[in-house]
């Protein structure tokens, strides 16, 4: 049966999937409008630091739904998190220290987890998949992400045994190293976006972060440090991403990257197998006789591809995009502007730091620090230059919190 005709099954049975979200902001929204038409599902908890955003978004979903379900709002993401009405949990914050903290807490209470909050994934994610198997639960990344979307065509063409060189996303904003969320203010207002998440995509972090979330999922690496980033349409994306004896930019294949100029698609470049596959790809695809051909989906879809993966973690105890085991890749912390010794050190979308993303044996050799672990109380402990790579003598990170313990306690599991 077809994932539809199980949720059509579950509506027959006025046994919807009942689902918490933590999280009303521009992603949660969307994903609980969503929701408020798919049979066989419904919302049943909100919660959000701003009880108004979780009683628009709740209102929102009535509006819209044939059914009215009387939803439970909070503050308090662990009231949504321990009531019996709701049996899996979306992650829609986006920040590392509450994702912990709702990983955590939704393991305990032993119920899936549905995430779009790529930063914590990256962060602590090959921990709490381990954990979550090991009490059968289901812990994923998101449908309608570019990673869980790559990961797609990359499986799309490895099981029809195609050789997969290059994975990758178009990036969506200009590259501002230097954003942070005051800069980010008015285009922010304009699009109704919280300010640290626009100036997170405009410094780099959040592409960085994405390409992180593949690379673990998929075991490529990243060709060099923060990848390439080269501007190109279709046609130059396959000419300039091969490699350098062949006329491009890359070391190697099997790497993940991201394009300027192909927004808001992913990608894989791939190579037929053999000469009969070959022959045939160069007929399908209608580019003349090539080595390498590109296959491109020009949208995704973000949170309204979420339900997706709630019905498929509910209904068929599957994922869309999980780590393979230890780490591949990190998004470290680089500064980016310059920072006096005891100063306070804030996270992603924030002042003081960008991401970069580099392999996790790099990282382990620079003694670099992952972004997802700056925030809180984290301070300076000496001057820092502007386009500095962090490293554990630079920061003194602020070790009460969860993340911080379930990253210490990961970096043991995986040593």
């Amino acid at each position: 049966m077809t994932l539809y005709g199980k949720l059509l099954e579950r509506e027959q049975q006025n046994n919807p999937i009942k689902v918490g979200v933590i999280g009303a902001g521009q992603m949660g929204f969307g994903m609980i409008s969503q929701i408020s038409t798919i049979p066989g599902m419904i919302v049943a908890g909100i919660s959000d630091i701003n009880l108004d955003a979780a009683k628009r978004a709740a209102d929102a979903y009535n509006a819209s739904a044939d059914k009215k379900v009387d939803i439970l709002i909070s503050t308090d993401f662990k009231e949504i998190i321990n009531s019996d009405q709701v049996e899996v949990i979306v992650d829609a914050t986006g920040v590392p220290e509450v994702g912990a903290q709702i990983s955590l807490a939704t393991l305990i209470a032993k119920k899936h987890i549905v995430l779009l909050n790529v930063e914590i994934d990256i962060t602590i994610g090959p921990l709490m998949k381990k954990l979550y198997d090991a009490a059968g639960l289901i812990y994923t990344g998101s449908d309608g992400d570019e990673p869980a979307a790559t990961v797609q065509m990359f499986e799309f063409a490895k099981s029809m045994g195609m050789e997969v060189l290059v994975a990758g996303k178009g990036k969506n904003n200009a590259l501002k190293v230097d954003a942070n969320p005051a800069t980010a203010q008015a285009e922010a207002d304009s699009k109704n976006m919280n300010s640290h998440m626009l100036a997170a995509f405009q410094d780099g972090t959040k592409t960085m972060a994405e390409m992180n979330l593949l690379s673990n999922a998929i075991g490529f690496v990243p060709d060099v440090v923060g990848m390439h980033g080269i501007s190109a349409d279709l046609d130059g994306t396959v000419k300039n991403l091969d490699l350098k004896e062949n006329g491009g930019v890359l070391n190697k294949f099997g790497v993940v990257e991201y394009i300027d100029g192909i927004a808001p698609g992913i990608f894989c470049i791939v190579k037929g197998q053999n000469e009969g596959v070959q022959h045939e790809m160069n007929y399908l695809m209608k580019k003349g006789d090539r080595d390498h051909h590109i296959l491109y989906r020009p949208y995704h879809l973000c949170s309204l591809e979420t339900p997706l993966t709630i019905a498929r973690a509910v209904l068929e105890h599957d994922h869309a995009i999980v780590p393979m085991g230890a780490p591949v890749s990190e998004t470290v912390a680089v500064a980016k502007k310059d920072i006096k010794a005891g100063d306070p050190i804030d996270g992603i979308g924030g002042f003081c730091v960008r991401g970069v993303c580099e392999t996790h044996a790099d990282m382990r050799k620079n003694g670099n620090v992952p972004i997802g672990l700056v925030g809180g109380k984290s301070v300076a402990k000496r001057d820092i230059k502007n386009g500095t790579f962090l490293t554990h003598d630079d920061i003194q990170l602020d070790e009460s919190t969860t993340v911080y313990k379930l990253r210490k306690l990961q970096d043991e599991t995986f040593a």
